[in-house]
């Protein structure tokens, strides 16, 4: 009489706790990560409401340029909506335009059609080519920017003469058009160009913001150069688009979102995807190489394959059965008749070795090696005794 000994039943799936333990790590990691774009969105949002903004006394503000444009008698006007901005377009007054590249082509072309024929200026700081080309028609921006910031004037514009050189290398610009003037040159494309336009006004093309900064407007000649652009007329306005002026809503030319992030966004979040990346193969499991274990029972081999005869009756699967059957028998049949082991199973090789060594029927050796499954186990069962006496034959003496 045995007695089977009931093992506790294991499974390989991770516990709670445990996949907690693996994951607290990454779990940490991406809650520093979220915190830390929080913050950084914070601080970028507030910055970036102070940006060319003539009442931010920020680093990137123009408080400055607006106090001293002041002291000079002209006038500034803030406005965020483009019928202000087109309302106020006129001879005597400047327009500056703080980001050209967030109006849409509509608003662009209502713009231009407005201080084309005003006898104003216009100055547009820093447009690329989504806005360039409506906003100044014979203007077209280079997509590489210009290297060095501090730029010589190289031109024969007073205002950019009186101010020397300046920070002006951004966007680079060409023009078609003959009474331009194109200065502040890096590497044959101008950065600022000044082109006329009828009526007495002149458009003006600035290719990087950095002379209305307040923390950049006491290097070099920006100071200059800023007072003498804005403060040829008496009225300055100052237009910051908005992305909640009703004339953007609307319109068949919108920008997606993704246009409208600032590119330090993108940048931030493939960064962050890298991040998480190299975080999971960090923490990821390794197959490492196969180790032996001593299994804590010896098993006998009859029981591995009474086993494995059980799985199979479970599964009804005769056909695997009597594959593994025939295959084995041919392999330790194949050296008994003088035919290599690579070719044990094929049969132009084997059977007629077979049939030598016999003298039987090549048919029915074709048959017990090579035929189809048996149809059910009784079959099954046949197929094993004849394979058995087979094998006898062929090591009788």
């Amino acid at each position: 009489m045995t007695t089977e000994a009931t093992l506790p039943p294991t499974s390989v799936s991770p516990t709670a706790r445990q996949v907690w333990t693996r994951s607290r790590g990454i779990a940490l990691a991406a809650v520093l990560l979220v915190a830390a774009a929080v913050v950084i969105a914070v601080i970028r949002s507030d910055a970036r409401h102070g940006t060319l903004d003539p009442r931010s006394v920020d680093d990137l503000g123009s408080r400055a340029v607006a106090e001293l444009l002041a002291d000079r008698g002209v006038s500034t006007r803030l406005v965020t909506t483009l019928d202000e901005a087109r309302a106020a377009a006129g001879p005597d007054t400047t327009l500056l335009v703080a980001a050209p590249d967030l109006l849409t082509h509509r608003q662009q072309t209502l713009l231009h059609s407005s201080t084309a024929a005003s006898g104003g200026r216009t100055v547009l700081v820093a447009p690329g080519s989504w806005s360039v080309g409506r906003l100044a028609p014979d203007v077209t921006a280079d997509p590489a920017t210009s290297i060095n910031s501090a730029l010589a004037p190289d031109c024969g514009l007073p205002a950019a003469q009186r101010a020397g050189t300046a920070e002006t290398g951004g966007i680079r610009y060409s023009t078609t058009h003959l009474e331009a003037d194109a200065c502040y040159p890096s590497e044959r494309l101008a950065t600022l160009l000044r082109v006329p336009a009828t009526g007495g006004g002149d458009t003006v093309v600035l290719g990087a913001p950095d002379i209305l900064y307040n923390d950049r407007l006491d290097e070099q000649g920006n100071a200059s150069l800023a007072l003498q652009l804005l403060g040829s007329r008496p009225h300055l306005v100052w237009y910051l688009p908005s992305l909640s002026d009703a004339s953007a809503t609307g319109t068949d030319d919108e920008r997606g979102f993704f246009d409208l992030l600032p590119p330090g966004w993108k940048w931030g979040t493939l960064q962050l995807f890298l991040a998480a990346a190299l975080a999971a193969l960090w923490r990821a499991r390794r197959l490492g190489p196969l180790v032996p274990e001593k299994l804590p029972v010896a098993i006998r081999a009859s029981e591995t394959v009474e086993g494995r005869a059980r799985l199979y009756r479970k599964a009804n699967a005769r056909d695997r059965a009597a594959i593994a059957l025939r295959s084995t028998t041919r392999t330790r049949l194949a050296p008994l008749v003088g035919v290599p082991v690579t070719q044990a199973h094929a049969p132009e090789a084997l059977l007629p070795a077979l049939s030598a060594h016999l003298r039987g029927d090549g048919q029915t050796l074709h048959a017990l090696l090579f035929g189809p499954p048996p149809s059910d186990d009784a079959a099954l069962v046949s197929l094993a005794d004849q394979l058995d006496a087979l094998e006898r034959e062929v090591r009788r003496p």
